[in-house]
């Protein structure tokens, strides 16, 4: 069984490739873990500096460096 990497309220750096229009920011917090879809696991994140929240991808997040 696939785990999923990242927690709910875990703050995450977010890069997704190079075809997903480029956020505003970059800093998001975990907000629900998505069952797998296909061979991906999925995260729902929200950006403070944004209104609505996005699906990302795993391999699209990266654990956040403290400051």
């Amino acid at each position: 069984m696939t785990h999923h990497k990242f927690k709910v309220g875990e703050l995450v750096d977010y890069h997704p490739n190079r075809l997903v229009m480029t956020p505003s920011s970059r800093e998001y917090k975990v907000v629900r873990l998505l069952p797998l879809e296909g061979s991906d696991l999925l995260y729902r994140i929200k950006s403070p500096a944004e209104t609505f929240e996005r699906v990302a991808k795993e391999q699209d997040l990266r654990r956040r460096q403290p400051k």
